[in-house]
């Protein structure tokens, strides 16, 4: 029978209540029950400050605004300050007799965007009745009652990753209310550019290393399952980004007088991309999958037991296929791979003019797998765009470059990439995790990876640190592009796992 969404959802609203009661979390939903309409007001006052790392001024406001919000909850606070960066936000429970130290990692940055692609502000959070998709209408807050739990925030980093921070605060004043106790040091490491690819997080980690150390890393950060089950994944893929920009004349010249003469760079660059993949998504690089470190047996278990969401996900995204060779979803993930995030040549629509462009640039990510370091995988790429007749370049080329050679390209990798992480999933802090999860959120999916990027491999070189990433975000959360959003019954669910983690 297909699965659809409906079905889907239904199964795991069935695996949520027959969820063992821990009474952390059983704690965490008495005291929300009381509190949403103060909770979402404290979670919307955050999301108002905007949060590009570029804008070191509200960046720095948001750094305050959450030491401020750990301080209300009787966490000690400081800022990690390192010259020119934005601050990391460091807080510190410390249990008397705990003999394991546990750091939740989130970040308060936020993708960059274009504001005239919103529905509504992106720094002006506003509550809707649903998904964008369904043609969302605006709501407000009940003055009494219980608040829709499918309603959702819309509002920049309302899901990446301001949500776990929210869930954080609100899960220590369920434990504080009910009296609670921890029976571990905690430590809450919160990053201000994640998003720009945590370029000086690891100067951070070195500076502050005393500091830092513990027994688990969790990454507050990501979605949970599409089947809407909560996920513990144990690894996250790297990334490294460059950008490609082919050459035609100095300038644009009129399609009529010069088309079928002068190199078109846009038609270039569309042959260069083409030759990159096939039809079904395989990269066609040379040894561009070398080196992929294999799955364990219980790795290759967990994901021979996920949910299968394929047919579900195709009919939610509108697919009529899928590449990757009838692989399912969940195994892709452990594959690099090659994306074109975007391409521009002169202008498109109501701007296009009748020219042949004099550049085309295209920007790529390489999400990267274990066995597989950014500078590798770069350096395939670049000498598979020299195969291609091009003379490489990584500065923009002068008149005697361009005219010395056919064909020339600019490569330019950029700065901020970091390598993918895998933490084993029978290590006992990792069981334990599990454990806990299920205890407070039903039965979990467990992965091996992440398909998104998050900077595990730095607090396992530098910090020598387990990490496990705990997400808490509706998947169809539209992260990092416009309309992003949070549907309220994660977050109510995030808080109950926090509580959880944080009394393990």
């Amino acid at each position: 029978m297909r699965l659809t969404i409906i079905t889907i959802l239904a199964a795991a609203s069935l695996a949520s209540t027959q969820a063992a009661t821990n009474p952390a979390a059983e704690a965490a939903r008495n005291w929300r029950d009381a509190h949403e309409r103060a909770i979402l007001t404290e979670f919307m006052d955050l999301l108002a400050i905007p949060n590009l790392a570029r804008d070191p001024a509200n960046i720095r406001r948001n750094a305050q605004a959450i030491e401020a919000l750990l301080e209300k909850r009787g966490v000690k606070t400081r800022l990690l300050e390192v010259d020119g960066v934005p601050p990391v936000v460091y807080g510190e429970i410390d249990t008397p007799g705990a003999t394991r130290t546990i750091v939740f990692y989130a970040h308060y940055d936020g993708q960059p965007l274009d504001p005239k692609e919103w529905a509504s502000p992106p720094w002006q959070p506003v509550i809707r009745d649903g998904a964008m998709n369904r043609d969302a209408k605006i709501v407000s807050l009940p003055a009494s009652g219980a608040i829709n739990p499918e309603w959702r925030i819309y509002a920049r980093s309302a899901s990446d990753d301001k949500a776990p921070i929210l869930a954080m605060a609100a899960a220590l004043d369920a434990l504080n209310a009910a009296r609670i106790r921890l029976h571990s040091k905690i430590r809450f490491v919160f990053e201000g550019e994640e998003e720009a690819g945590s370029p000086h997080l690891a100067s951070v980690l070195r500076q502050y290393k005393d500091l830092l150390g513990g027994d688990v890393w969790l990454i507050c950060d990501g979605p949970v399952h599409q089947s809407r089950r909560q996920q513990i994944v144990f690894g996250a893929r790297g990334i490294t980004t460059l950008d490609i920009t082919l050459y035609g004349p100095n300038h644009e010249l009129h399609s009529g007088h010069y088309g079928n003469w002068a190199p078109n760079p846009a038609m270039m660059l569309a042959r260069l991309l083409a030759s990159m993949k096939d039809d079904d998504g395989r990269v066609l690089i040379d040894h561009f999958y070398d080196g992929i470190a294999p799955l364990s047996d219980i790795e290759k278990r967990a994901i021979a037991e996920s949910p299968d969401v394929e047919s579900a996900l195709m009919h939610e995204l509108w697919l009529g296929r899928t590449e990757g060779g009838g692989k399912r979803l969940v195994e892709l993930l452990n594959y690099p791979s090659l994306n074109v995030r975007g391409m521009s040549s002169a202008r498109t629509g109501a701007q296009a003019s009748n020219v042949v462009p004099s550049t085309a640039t295209a920007s790529i990510d390489i999400r990267l797998v274990k066995g597989i370091d950014g500078k590798t995988a770069a350096d395939r790429v670049i000498e598979h765009i020299r195969r291609q007749g091009y003379f490489v370049v990584d500065t923009e080329p002068d008149s005697q470059t361009r005219m010395s050679h056919p064909k020339v390209a600019k490569v330019v990798v950029e700065p901020g990439g970091y390598n993918a992480s895998r933490t084993p999933m029978d290590l006992p802090i990792s069981q334990l995790v599990l454990k806990t999860a299920e205890s407070a959120r039903g039965r979990v999916v467990k992965l091996p990876t992440m398909g998104g990027s998050v900077p595990l491999y730095m607090m396992d070189e530098i910090l020598h640190v387990p990490t496990i990433t705990v997400p808490i975000v509706n998947h169809d959360n539209n992260q990092h592009s416009y309309n992003e959003n949070v549907r309220i019954q994660n977050l109510w669910d995030g808080i109950e796992l926090m509580a959880a983690l944080l009394a393990m």
